[in-house]
């Protein structure tokens, strides 16, 4: 395993599968090195792209608000993507991408040694905890693997196209609060 800088520079030469060479900017993760609380997605979108960080875009601003609404900040948690490049138009990362990459975001989890995961949407679910995993029926529910608890949640995006997905989410993101503060 590689210590931060190592593994931000590896990422940032990668050219392991063809989204590297369209990306305008590398989207490695931010947040808190040391937290108890890490959020996985599944690819940059196009305002990470440009800008660099993960959920940036309006997806990123509602994601904000959400962890607003439980009493978390960016500042707390960890949140990173499956994939570092942005798939061109936007499309679901192809399982050879998908594989290139775990390699750097199980470097990412084993440093920061998180207490809780939680995947958001249906891609970063399948990859992270299950290829089977249907969000719409197991979304908040929690399985401890390897001494994390993992669940996962609708993406931001999701919420953005279906609004009737939002009171779901709450309740996820209260019972992640819930479960971060007895950490």
């Amino acid at each position: 395993m590689l210590q931060w800088d190592e593994l931000e520079q590896s990422c940032q030469t990668c050219q392991k599968c063809q989204i590297s060479q369209t990306r305008h900017k590398l989207v490695f993760g931010a947040g808190n090195r040391q937290a108890r609380l890490m959020f996985i997605g599944e690819a940059p979108g196009e305002q990470e792209n440009l800008q660099g960080l993960p959920f940036v875009g309006q997806s990123g601003q509602l994601f904000d608000k959400i962890l607003q609404a439980v009493s978390l900040t960016r500042n707390e948690v960890y949140v990173a993507n499956i994939l570092k490049c942005r798939p061109p138009n936007n499309r679901d990362p192809l399982t050879s991408e998908k594989r290139e990459c775990l390699v750097y975001l199980r470097n990412q989890v084993w440093l920061i040694k998180p207490k809780i995961i939680v995947c958001l949407g249906r891609v970063a679910a399948q990859t992270i905890i299950d290829p089977k995993f249907k969000i719409t029926r197991q979304r908040g529910s929690w399985i401890e693997r390897k001494g994390y608890y993992l669940t996962a949640v609708y993406h931001p995006s999701a919420l953005l196209r279906d609004p009737s997905k939002k009171r779901a989410t709450w309740e996820d993101f209260k019972e992640i609060k819930r479960r971060y503060d007895l950490l």
